[in-house]
């Protein structure tokens, strides 16, 4: 087998190696972090969802100060949907743990989350944004027509081969196959059929896309060197996505007992849970989560439970206590590094992707 770096998805999208940085939301995905791996010759993805429209012109019109090569924006696209029929007993867990961090007790009956998906796209489309990303389902079809008509890529977070014929047929222009190894959330469409999510390891996933779409296939989940691009593409896939990995990153803008808690952690530190967001993420097991199964409660629905725990959250980074926060992480943390920038990351992993080859 003839394997090559410089892949189809690299001509496609204009970089330099076949390799995307994860769009991570919730503070990690920084502008810095964005345009040190689309100046390595990667593809940096700004992780927007839970931004405010402003704040993602901002950020977008930072990364073209910091870079002239392409880089991508990640947005969620399931429907906002608030269910806070059980908000009294869901409260009645987290207000034990509001007591232990001296935060207010949250006794209201109602949820309102944010619903800024179609001013986000609107943006992005304004912006015109090199690449755009999408978990939880395929960009809606207003939009993807937008997009096709500026010219603009589209790339879909998928997690079963139904997802990617799905997203192939939808006009997605590559797919990212998320394993189950990935940390923070995953792409999975359907909540209902796939309640934790559908849990197929990268290595059997990946394959399996391949042999199912003509479009091209980008691996994660669990890939943290250049071992894991080389065996992503001997699998078919055309690169591979990595968030975990940047983290630890000098850029990333996770908190610093966050990137101490990944740096001490395991393949075995973590779990897959819907406690922080009512939407299966896996990350690290930590005293929320275990409080949280202690109680025997169902989280409520996404986005509501991420609603309901953001003060939660919140003080807990204020805090410096990883006890609170949600430590997103995938299965490789053996590998992370400590204090290396992005680009020194990308670096090393394209020479080790390189030293394996053959001569």
């Amino acid at each position: 087998m003839n394997i090559q770096l410089q892949t189809k998805l690299c001509h496609m999208f204009h970089i330099q190696y076949p390799l995307f940085l994860a769009g991570m939301a919730g503070g990690p995905s920084t502008v810095n972090l964005v345009a040190a791996v689309s100046n390595a010759g990667g593809l940096g993805t700004l992780g927007a969802a839970y931004m405010e429209p402003d704040a993602i012109r901002t950020s977008i019109q930072e990364i073209r100060k910091r870079t002239d090569k392409p880089f991508g924006v990640n947005l969620f696209a399931s429907p906002v949907s608030d269910n806070d029929t059980r908000i009294g007993e869901v409260n009645g867990v987290l207000n034990r743990m509001r007591e232990e961090l001296h935060v207010p007790l949250e006794n209201t009956s109602t949820v309102k989350s944010p619903d800024l998906f179609e001013k986000q796209c609107a943006v992005i489309l304004e912006e015109r944004v090199p690449v755009i990303s999408t978990a939880f389902g395929v960009l809606p079809e207003p939009f993807m027509q937008h997009a096709k008509e500026a010219n603009l890529l589209v790339v879909t977070m998928v997690t079963t081969v139904e997802e990617a014929i799905m997203a192939e047929q939808a006009g997605c222009d590559a797919i990212v196959a998320q394993g189950s190894e990935a940390g923070g959330h995953r792409g999975t469409f359907d909540m209902v059929k796939h309640p934790m999510g559908a849990n197929i390891g990268t290595f059997a996933l990946v394959p399996q896309i391949v042999d199912h779409v003509q479009i091209p296939v980008i691996a994660a989940g669990g890939i943290m060197d250049g071992r894991g691009l080389i065996a992503s593409l001997v699998l078919g896939a055309q690169g591979i996505q990595m968030g975990t990995r940047f983290l630890t990153a000098i850029e990333s803008g996770a908190h610093e007992v966050y990137k101490q808690a990944l740096l001490e952690s395991t393949e075995e530190s973590t779990v897959i849970t819907k406690a922080f967001s009512g939407r299966p993420a896996r990350g690290i097991r930590n005293s929320f989560i275990r409080q949280w199964d202690a109680s025997g409660i169902q989280p409520l629905p996404f986005p509501t439970q991420n609603t309901v725990t953001r003060d939660i959250r919140n003080a807990a980074s204020r805090m410096c206590n990883p006890d609170y926060m949600s430590l997103w992480a995938g299965q490789g943390t053996r590998l992370l590094t400590s204090g290396q920038s992005a680009g020194d990351i990308v670096a090393d992993i394209i020479q080790q992707a390189r030293s394996i080859l053959p001569r």
